[in-house]
């Protein structure tokens, strides 16, 4: 009997599975934990949260029946909407919330993604190594420090668990017992089955018990359920199905390539078994693929041939390669340059065709080179490019699920090659430490930059080059911080870039309505709505000019036409009513600010011209209502308190007028209009409070 090391029993439990993902997570959330005070983004957050009524007011029934029913943003995804109305219910309007559940979900993705391999090949530190670099390589920042990247981190959480059960239910289906699940399918290196899954496949299926069959029926059925619940949360996952035949080659060994009459007979078999994975896999794509169409997401021949699309996918998957081993200059998005230099064309297309072979080649010596590079390939087809969607070439958060297979085939094949160079374990060990704390570094490196959309985008400008969305996005950020001369000039930049920018124009149009240039700012949104007709904020913010210059008529039409396109938009509604209201007809005023109140809840502005409104009509209960809202959304604003301090003491409640006629002074002392309403109110509680003289009434 052996003796162990007593070294070896005193740290024997730093190899345990339980320790390993406890370790794995701790450093994951301390890595990522600076997410928890970034800001959203304006670029999709407000889609996806910010003005999303739906996602504001949280869980109802309501809600819950649109986020079956919608197609917003080009995807039927309702667990993603779902997931984010629980946030806006558990925190509010806060974007610590939801950051914070980003990275939980990449936390236990982290921890999945270690049982999934461990469970597989009972590798324990190879396993772990692939863990650790999914989880803290910098191309995964964005799908986790991107709030509207949920659909990315929550579906991946599903797929994940798909694989887990699904290799639970391959195993029990040949006969390993349940507690021996995952441990007799140690591969060999030396093998392409590995010598575990050749001892597995050769039990009997007569050896299965009952009990045995019956739990493997529930793992398949979870399995399929938690693979449903995945594309429900995003439709990337469509490619599962053909991953469950990769690891039914390798690591399972249920399938040997290397025997054609045994594959012959067997292949059937697989993907007969798969058929329910397929089926869903069909019909998401299918209902995809119309919810792109109808969200006008997805680009059409003329506007990217399908020669340029094969193109595109070749360099892209090169990139992606590149940016695996070297994670430098990573932007959101990547500009889409056309047409590819033909150098990178061939260089792309011989890179993924002779990785390609090199894995059919060497599928008996390395069978997870094969299994590896194919889920790395497999997975990245639905958004390589084929079918386009967006304007991006290539987008980090795509690698999420796919780069495991890369790892897969990287660690085995690193352990397999320091086997052959008989390389001493403390070598091993220190390559280790020193690649995953590279990655680590460069995530720390990576995640400012997603502090805000400033940062994003000015950062995206510095690493890319003609990056018109950069240029769009930064011009409306620097709109926000008041900027509005930066914020032109991006705006001229991206029409440099791409003259049919509608969004160029549009916020262009915005600077030049700011600066009282009312007749160029006409000429921006007509072109604007020229290169795109739905473009409900151009109309919008064209009748917003039409009413600066009393044109009531004209600005009717545009804001008619931008509810006819986006009838939920509180903003339009909004400055719809602002228009009733200078014409009197405060009814319709009404209608409108109230419409614009039940879609965004919490839009100040309109609970101010509500209560303006209310007030015209001798409503003052409702108006002093609004106005106390407006000011529990935004306590600083002096000229509300003033409205309200006015409205108060014309009512009779001259102490409550005084407090906030006071208010707004301590928040302007410079307040000229709220000093002068102070001094009448002070006046007229003197003169009440005077003494009467004899037979006068007070």
């Amino acid at each position: 009997m052996t003796q162990r090391n007593p070294k070896e029993k005193d740290f024997h439990w730093l190899g345990r599975p339980r320790f390993i993902c406890l370790v794995l997570a701790f450093f994951t959330l301390v890595l990522f934990w600076p997410v928890h005070g970034f800001e959203f983004l304006n670029y999709d957050d407000t889609a996806y949260v910010t003005s999303n009524r739906h996602v504001l007011t949280g869980l109802n029934p309501e809600n819950i029946r649109w986020a079956f029913l919608s197609v917003d943003t080009g995807n039927w995804h309702p667990l993603t909407w779902l997931s984010h109305m629980l946030d806006a219910s558990l925190f509010g309007p806060s974007p610590a919330g939801p950051h914070v559940v980003n990275l939980l979900l990449h936390v236990l993705n982290t921890v999945l993604v270690f049982l999934l391999l461990h469970g597989l090949t009972q590798a324990r530190w190879r396993s772990a190594l692939v863990a650790a670099l999914f989880a803290w390589h910098p191309l995964h920042v964005e799908s986790v420090a991107w709030i509207s990247e949920r659909k990315d981190v929550l579906s991946a959480f599903f797929g994940l668990l798909t694989l887990l059960m699904y290799s639970r239910y391959a195993q029990g289906s040949r006969g390993i017992k349940v507690e021996d699940r995952g441990k007799t399918l140690t591969p060999s290196l030396s093998h392409p089955m590995g010598e575990g899954a050749r001892r597995a496949g050769e039990g009997s299926p007569s050896t299965i018990s009952s009990l045995d069959r019956r739990l493997s029926t529930l793992d398949y059925t979870v399995s399929l359920v938690c693979f449903g619940l995945g594309l429900m949360s995003k439709p990337m996952l469509v490619s599962i199905p053909f991953v469950l035949l990769l690891l039914d080659y390798w690591p399972l060994g249920r399938l040997s390539l290397a025997q054609p009459s045994f594959a012959a007979k067997e292949i059937p078999r697989l993907v007969l078994e798969k058929i329910p994975f397929f089926v869903l896999s069909a019909l998401s794509c299918i209902v995809t693929f119309l919810a792109q169409q109808k969200g006008g997401a997805v680009m059409t021949v003329k506007g990217l041939s399908v020669p340029l699309r094969l193109e595109n996918a070749f360099v892209a998957c090169m990139h992606y390669l590149g940016k695996l081993f070297w994670p430098v200059n990573l932007v959101v998005p990547y500009p889409h340059p056309g047409q590819w230099p033909w150098v990178s064309i061939v260089c792309g297309i011989a890179l993924v065709l002779g990785l390609s072979a090199a894995a059919v080649r060497l599928r008996r010596a390395w069978p997870f080179l094969f299994t590896g590079w194919f889920w790395f390939a497999g997975m990245l087809i639905p958004v390589i490019g084929l079918v386009q969607v967006g304007t991006q070439s290539m987008a980090d958060r795509y690698t999420y699920l796919p780069l495991v297979g890369l790892l897969i085939a990287f660690s085995w094949g690193a352990a397999a090659a320091a086997k052959s160079l008989q390389l001493p374990s403390g070598a091993r060990w220190l390559a280790a430490v020193i690649l995953a704390g590279m990655c680590a570094a460069g995530t720390s490196s990576q995640l400012p930059y997603w502090r805000d959309s400033g940062s994003l985008f000015s950062h995206a400008l510095e690493a890319s080059t003609d990056n018109y969305v950069a240029h769009d996005n930064l011009s409306a950020f620097l709109y926000r911080q008041g900027d509005v001369d930066g914020a032109m000039e991006h705006c001229y930049q991206a029409m440099q870039i791409q003259p049919n920018d509608a969004v160029a124009h549009l916020n262009m149009g915005h600077g030049l309505f700011l600066k009282g240039r009312f007749s160029e700012a006409i000429e921006s949104f007509h072109r604007a709505i020229e290169l795109n007709p739905r473009y409900a904020s151009a109309w919008s913010n064209l009748g917003s000019v039409f009413l600066e210059e009393k044109d009531y008529d004209a600005a009717f039409e545009c804001y008619q036409s931008a509810l006819r396109l986006q009838p939920e938009d509180a903003e339009t509604l909004n400055d719809l009513g602002g228009l009733f209201l200078l014409r009197k007809e405060f009814k319709e005023a009404i209608n409108c600010f109230e419409r614009a109140l039940r879609f965004q809840p919490e839009h100040v502005r309109a609970h101010v011209n509500l209560a303006n409104a209310l007030g015209e009509t001798g409503n003052t209960n409702g108006a002093i209502e609004n106005f106390r809202t407006a000011l529990r959304l935004n306590p600083e604003d002096p000229v509300v308190h003033l409205f309200l301090a006015r409205l108060l003491a014309d009512s009779g409640r001259i102490e409550e007028g005084i407090a906030e006629y006071q208010e707004a002074l301590r928040i302007n002392p410079q307040f000229a209009q709220a000093r002068a309403g102070l001094a009448g109110a002070l006046e007229a509680k003197r003169k009440l409070e005077a003494p009467t003289g004899p037979g006068e009434r007070k």
